[in-house]
């Protein structure tokens, strides 16, 4: 008389599969990890550059830095908390902050500005690597 149940190899070959699969999730998460980090990333830029344009609507010129860490012109506030960029870097070494550079324009002494930062990977037509925003857009 047989004995029903498994056999060794079969309980091996049904433990190979689900370790195989469960590989192929944890690759694939991974990934998407990294792309929400450098859609974060824009996001960020995007906003700081919002505020930057509406300050210097208000202001005439742009912030000469951002060391308080917000972005406000007299009673208005158009950032409370810069953002930093999310973590890990993605290749991108030296990248955990958004840098800010005013620069002189004719006799303005702040009437440009650039800003900045890294991304893993391209994204939204932005490519991979350290990437410049300007008051012209997303280089």
């Amino acid at each position: 008389m047989r004995k029903k149940g498994f056999t060794l190899i079969e309980l091996l070959v049904v433990i190979a599969i689900i370790a195989l699969l469960a590989t192929i999730a944890v690759i694939s998460l991974g990934q998407a990890r990294s792309r929400a980090r450098d859609a974060r990333r824009l996001s960020d830029v995007k906003q700081i550059q919002t505020a930057l344009a509406l300050y210097d609507h208000d202001a005439g010129s742009y912030p000469a830095n951002l060391a308080s860490g917000t972005i406000a012109y007299a009673s208005n506030t158009y950032m409370t908390i810069i953002p930093t960029p999310p973590l890990p870097d993605d290749g991108c070494v030296g990248s955990a902050v958004y840098t800010y550079t005013v620069q002189a324009v004719g006799s303005d002494v702040n009437g440009s500005y650039s800003l900045r930062y890294c991304l893993g990977s391209a994204t939204s037509g932005v490519g991979a690597g350290l990437n410049t925003a300007t008051p012209a857009g997303i280089q």
